[in-house]
């Protein structure tokens, strides 16, 4: 696909969702550029706000088998990756997939569960495979994870590592939605006089993965790569900051932007889409120091600081 139908797809994709999911436009914008980049998407507020209204519909909409799971404190690696099975009638054991097989999996209230379990989705996530003794099954692709986490309530839960924030390539928070907004949730769930609600299909698996391929022809000039690294570097140096944005995090900045310019229609990545997506894509990556977090800092804080310091490309690309 041309970068022009791959932005036509898009803008069909988020007004379908749309229809169905009110006051997240940027965020869905946000999680749609992590899944043209071929990223796993954490969406991390509190209850009731629509996350996972908003991964089932873009699931939905973009053709993918949707698979969810509730994590819990008792939920067991092979709950997710799947295991082996005595099959009498072949006298030998029979692997049977787990719900991690799928297109999109919703992992809901990721933190709820063990880091045991949490770890079980690295490998799937990072390698699109799964290892089940001994054997690796390889996953169809595409394949996306989209989780939920709630960072209010601290009981029962268990925070998610390090290693396993990084692998999602971007962390969105959705915020309440403002009063007109709010007022349009409440008014559309009376209009359908049903609890559920639904979004048709605009595009299918195969579609996707050509739209994936399609962003590969937006062009980014070296000014906007060594952008996105003075960023990544200048987290490394901030006073707050005790373990920095990796090159991974700089990486998943660059791609998360380029996906972005092609869902506004342009064939090359500007300044504005880095800025656009450098909170989502870099805030989860930095580990701030003890006196910081004492202090009430944000990592979202550090971010914005830091957009605001690093001087941007002096030359601007233009074209279609």
């Amino acid at each position: 696909m041309t970068p022009g139908d791959v932005a036509r797809a898009c803008k069909a994709v988020l007004a379908e969702v749309g229809t169905v999911v009110v006051g997240m436009h940027d965020a869905l914008r946000v999680a749609l550029a992590a899944v043209l980049a071929s990223g796993h998407v954490l969406f991390e507020d509190v209850p009731g706000l629509g996350k996972t209204l908003a991964a089932r519909s873009l699931a939905t909409a973009l053709g993918l088998e949707f698979r969810r799971i509730q994590c819990t404190p008792d939920l067991l690696p092979a709950d997710i990756t799947g295991s082996s099975a005595w099959d009498p009638a072949t006298s030998s054991f029979v692997f049977r997939p787990g719900p991690v097989f799928t297109g999109l999996l919703l992992a809901d209230e990721i933190n709820r569960t063990s880091p045991k379990t949490q770890s079980a989705l690295l490998e799937a996530m990072a390698e699109r495979q799964v290892t089940v003794d001994g054997r690796t099954y390889p996953m169809q692709r595409p394949f996306h994870v989209m989780a939920t986490s709630n960072p209010v309530e601290y009981e029962g839960t268990y925070p998610l590592p390090e290693a396993q924030l990084d692998r999602f390539m971007v962390r969105i928070g959705v915020g309440y939605p403002d009063a007109d907004a709010e007022v349009d949730v409440l008014q559309r769930r009376l209009d359908r006089r049903r609890e559920e609600a639904t979004v048709r299909q605009v595009v299918d698996a195969r579609t996707l993965l050509a739209m994936q391929a399609g962003v590969e022809g937006v062009r980014v000039d070296r000014d906007v790569v060594r952008y996105c690294v003075d960023l990544a570097a200048a987290t490394r140096r901030h006073d707050a900051v005790e373990v920095g944005a990796s090159p991974r995090g700089s990486q998943a900045l660059l791609l998360a932007a380029r996906s972005l310019a092609i869902i506004e229609a342009r064939r090359f990545v500007a300044p504005e889409d880095v800025k656009a997506v450098a909170v989502p894509a870099l805030a989860h990556r930095l580990t701030l120091t003890p006196a910081a977090w004492a202090s009430g800092v944000g990592a979202e804080t550090v971010v914005r600081d830091v957009l605001a310091g690093v001087p941007g490309p002096t030359t601007v690309p233009t074209g279609g």
